[in-house]
């Protein structure tokens, strides 16, 4: 069995299968109760909360499957997973790095990104990285799409990055984090694995890269999924990207501690 043949075909969570039988129950209730329809409609509107509130944690698995951590196999990988590029300043600078501590990491690329530089995304791929599906134009309202718009982004940048680079994502990764019920179908027809984190930087919106690394060399232990970004990176006073001064750091604390940094796509069964 191929890597991409290990998803089953798709079967909603114990969440969705409940929020269905309510929906189904609510229907039955305004026909054969009517009066009782505010108590119905209380009933819909909560459901429909926890649905927005799983969507809303981008480390939840009620949705679906989700990968958080690496598969427990003993070993002493650590994914350190690079956001919203390629970017043609940053992103050489952080190739530049990795390659110095033969250290491979998966980049979660913006589809439109690869298509503006494919030389770029031909040279991740080239020095032994990985490039996984982070959506066609990292929309800001990803969350709100319909089951159409969902299939549309998701589908454009496993295009896109197979066109560029010869070789099809097999993990997806919502922009933010933030994803609705329409999505696990969606990655289910397209045999890709929804992954999130396990910390975070938040390299993006903090300029400090004594407080990113520490937030995601704090506890590190092998299994640990770490998110940075090259695209949409935050600057230090210095105007260096939070990444290039966090990822060597990251990289001597892996080595101290007996860890390797592997891609993602290296779990994988």
């Amino acid at each position: 069995m191929s890597q991409r043949e290990t998803i089953p075909r798709w079967r909603p969570s114990p969440l969705l299968a409940a929020s269905a039988a309510v929906h189904l129950g609510a229907a039955a209730a305004l026909i054969t109760r009517p009066r009782a329809w505010p108590w119905t409609l209380a009933a819909l509107l909560a459901n429909h909360v926890v649905l927005a509130a799983a969507g809303l944690w981008p480390r939840s698995q009620l949705l679906g499957a989700n990968w958080t951590r690496l598969p427990e196999r003993g070993g002493p990988g650590v994914a350190i997973t690079i956001d919203d590029g390629p970017d043609p300043d940053i992103t050489p600078q952080a190739l530049a790095l990795l390659e110095g501590y033969g250290a491979c990491a998966t980049f979660f690329c913006i589809g439109e990104r690869v298509l503006r530089y494919p030389d770029l995304a031909q040279e991740i791929v080239r020095r032994g990285h990985v490039i996984e599906n982070h959506s066609q134009r990292h929309r800001h309202n990803f969350s709100l799409l319909g089951p159409s718009g969902m299939n549309s982004e998701v589908s454009q940048a496993q295009e896109s990055i197979f066109r560029v680079t010869g070789s099809s994502p097999q993990f997806f990764r919502a922009p933010a984090g933030l994803r609705n019920p329409f999505l696990d179908p969606v990655l289910a027809r397209l045999k890709l694995h929804l992954a999130s984190w396990t910390r975070r930087g938040f390299d993006t919106v903090s300029a400090d890269a004594d407080a990113v690394f520490h937030r995601l060399a704090n506890a590190l232990q092998a299994g640990d999924i770490l998110l940075l970004h090259d695209g949409n990176a935050a600057r230090t006073r210095r105007g260096q990207a939070v990444i290039l001064e966090v990822l060597p750091r990251l990289l001597d604390a892996l080595t101290a501690r007996g860890l390797k940094s592997v891609t993602l796509r290296s779990a994988l069964p």
